[in-house]
């Protein structure tokens, strides 16, 4: 990875991976990436999705981010109200003091929160991997979780500006 590359977990909290496609094998990888990063002192920021209530109130043992791969004590942790990681947080500031210009990302859930996040970041300037085995969602109404983290890895894959894009790259293609 680039010098001046983060790592950002977005929303991998206790709820969603024990509800999420596939969440065991998702936490399991996720938890392999973040110790390859701090392994090669990558800077590893965490995304923590919260609500008023419900299963994501602050505080509540779903909210909680998975056990798996709790922040260790420099990681920051932001809290977020919307699927856009940046929209009304202190990400945009975190990622300049730290002069990165690269994001790698991984999380939950795939066609809402992981998809703004990459979006927006390309569109703030950012390059950005996506770990594409390492996002998951839940089956609905129309689609299957397995179609949309597809459909997801295919659209976001070439995702660009003039100067800034999306890549997707699996787990075991990073940190080697």
């Amino acid at each position: 990875m680039g010098k001046n590359s983060a790592l950002l977990i977005v929303d991998v909290q206790e709820f969603l991976i024990d509800h999420a496609y596939e969440g065991q094998a998702l936490i399991e990888r996720i938890a392999n990436v973040v110790s390859k990063a701090r392994h090669q002192q990558v800077p590893v920021l965490f995304i923590q999705h919260c609500e008023p209530e419900g299963e994501f109130q602050i505080g509540t043992p779903t909210w909680q981010i998975h056990h798996a791969v709790r922040p260790l004590e420099n990681e920051p942790v932001i809290h977020k109200f919307a699927c856009d990681s940046f929209f009304n947080t202190t990400l945009s500031e975190e990622l300049a003091s730290k002069e990165i210009n690269h994001l790698i990302i991984a999380g939950l859930q795939s066609e809402y929160c992981i998809d703004s996040t990459c979006r927006r970041a390309v569109s703030f300037g950012y390059d950005v991997t996506l770990v594409g085995d390492c996002h998951s969602t839940f089956d609905n109404s129309v689609l299957k979780a397995a179609q949309i983290i597809a459909h997801h890895n295919a659209i976001l894959s070439g995702f660009r500006t003039l100067h800034n894009n999306i890549t997707v790259n699996n787990a075991s293609a990073l940190f080697t």
